[in-house]
């Protein structure tokens, strides 16, 4: 007989029994309940006394009783057995800890005395702003979350209307980047993009830093074409990067993001603010500070001067970031021989395109194509993409409810439109102008050589844009005033220009939100927050001394300077 024992103590009384013998049958092996009774009592007793009773599934292999109903069950009046509490529930609220350092920060900040020619509304809303950047480092809640509550407490402490608070969710850019999560749904569950990361890995998967390489140049490429850093990273390169980790194996929250993601989706978006400073065309923000450039120094930043002067600096900061992390972030699985073979097997079982593959392909070629000419047919990047979306979704290639079970998209959308809000009104409150003097007033002061004291600006120009989510409210914040001082202390003006202009994209690298890949490469969830400013930091560092030394001496060829 085989059994597995379930014991429960409990005190019963029982009536008496009938003693007769209970017929039996052979048949199959049922398995069933059986209940063992064990107590020592008196053969001429009238009643069993209380016992204990222990439930044991069993296995007969002869026989089972056919008449159970003889046996009555009464409940006895008895002391209940003594009951465990129930353990107590974890705690499902904010991670305390990290919590009271964000909210210590902005309260330490709001009683502290403010700076002369700095208003106290701009002050109220710098403290609620670092303490919810504090948030976001920390993490005691998800970041939209963290997020919703800076927006309340500027709410609640009349800092900002609430019209003000929730402005930046009419803003294009964080929904472009929902957008672009929904465009990546639809990549990968009809399996075009399978289908297309199967081809990269076929013709250069041999390698992690092959794959990386080609992904990194094939960006570059688009990058003069598409004048959106978030249109071409988020629905071109997030959906294909997502495809080749997943065909590799290396997905996003099992433990095997370092098998190849967490690096490929590292370099992407460092390499996607290389490239979106390379060409005048390649971030939306660009011609803002050409125009701005112009109206400062009266001299006017045409494309090709812009790419002549960026092309060196850029080829390698392209060539040497990749590498770079490669070493000090690699990913576990380095080279792979068989996968080009293995690829062209998986391309030969997929067969022909299905239907669905062919309507996603066809509409992710209609909005690159509007993204390109968009603007000689006034239809700007976010339009073009929920038009997209649109033939996504009649299609039945795309479902609504997919879109609304994207959380990562909407918890995205979020927190980046909180810190669009915050960081607009920061430079609306004057503390952007107030600071950008106080720096020209200093800088001025020292007088140091005009390469030393420019160098000095170029650090508090990149390094200040940890209060921005945006470029382009950067560049209108604080592009005149640097490059003005810069000009007056005897920085070559044309030179100057260019340097903050190229500066202007490569700042956006320092964090997750400081430009419009970030949001879309880190909310793909291979890199943790700590690394990923962590390396951001780093990257900083070498892609300063590449376009200021390796790009001084090529200006200095082309007569820049």
């Amino acid at each position: 007989m085989a059994s597995v024992a379930l014991t429960s103590s409990c005190s019963l009384g029982f009536s008496r029994i009938k003693s007769r013998s209970l017929p039996s049958r052979s048949g199959p092996n049922p398995v069933f309940s059986h209940l063992l009774l064990s107590n020592s009592t008196s053969n001429n007793s009238s009643f069993i006394k209380p016992l204990s009773l222990t439930l044991t599934p069993i296995i007969l292999n002869k026989s089972i009783p056919t008449n159970p109903r003889e046996l009555t069950v009464k409940a006895a009046a008895s002391t209940p057995a003594a009951v465990t509490p129930p353990s107590q529930q974890p705690w499902q609220g904010a991670a305390l800890k990290p919590l009271m350092a964000s909210i210590a920060t902005g309260v330490i900040l709001w009683f502290l005395p403010v700076p002369s020619g700095v208003s106290r509304n701009a002050w109220q809303l710098l403290s609620i702003f670092l303490a919810t950047i504090v948030g976001i480092i920390t993490q005691p809640l998800p970041l939209g979350a963290v997020a919703l509550l800076g927006l309340g407490a500027s709410v609640l402490t009349k800092t900002l209307t609430f019209s003000a608070a929730f402005s930046a969710f009419g803003d294009p850019i964080p929904w472009l980047i929902a957008l672009a999560f929904f465009f990546a749904r639809g990549f990968i569950k009809t399996g075009l993009g399978n289908r297309i990361a199967y081809q990269f890995v076929s013709l250069f998967g041999s390698s992690s830093l092959g794959l990386g390489y080609s992904l990194v140049f094939s960006e570059a490429l688009l990058a003069p074409a598409i004048p959106s850093v978030s249109a071409r990273s988020g629905g071109i390169f997030l959906p294909l990067v997502k495809s080749l980790c997943v065909a590799c194996g290396s997905n996003a929250g099992d433990g095997t993001e370092n098998k190849l993601g967490s690096w490929l989706m590292l370099t992407c978006f460092q390499t996607s603010v290389i490239s979106s400073s390379m060409f005048l065309t390649a971030m939306a923000a660009n011609p803002l500070s050409a125009n701005l450039a112009f109206s400062t120094i009266k001299q006017q930043i045409g494309w090709t001067d812009w790419a002549k002067a960026a092309i060196v600096p850029g080829l390698v900061s392209l060539l040497v970031v990749p590498l770079l992390l490669y070493v000090i972030y690699p990913p576990t699985v380095k080279s792979s021989p068989d996968a080009p073979k293995l690829a062209k097997e998986k391309l030969e079982k997929m067969g022909p395109m299905s239907k669905n593959e062919i309507i996603m392909a066809g509409t992710l070629l209609l909005t690159v194509g509007l993204w390109i000419f968009g603007g000689m047919l006034s239809v700007d990047a976010v339009t073009a993409a929920i038009l997209g979306l649109s033939v996504l979704l009649v299609t039945g290639v795309v479902t609504w409810k997919e879109c609304l079970a994207e959380s990562v998209a909407w918890d995205t959308l979020t927190w980046f439109a909180a810190l669009i809000a915050m960081a607009g009104y920061l430079n609306k409150y004057g503390l952007i102008s107030w600071f950008s003097e106080t720096v020209v007033k200093v800088v001025g002061g020292l007088g140091l050589s005009w390469q030393l004291s420019f160098g000095i600006l170029v650090l508090l120009y990149f390094y200040s844009h940890y209060f921005f989510a945006s470029g382009a409210a950067h560049i209108g914040a604080m592009f005149t005033a640097f490059l003005s001082v810069a000009s007056a202390l005897g920085t070559p003006p044309y030179l100057g220009a260019l340097v903050l202009s190229f500066l202007s994209n490569l700042m956006g690298g320092i964090t997750h939100y400081g430009i419009g890949s970030a949001p879309v490469f880190y909310g793909a969830g291979y890199v943790p927050l700590a690394k990923w400013w962590g390396y951001g930091f780093l990257v900083s560092v070498i892609n300063i001394i590449i376009w200021l030394g390796v790009g001084g001496i090529w200006w200095k060829a082309i007569g820049l300077w």
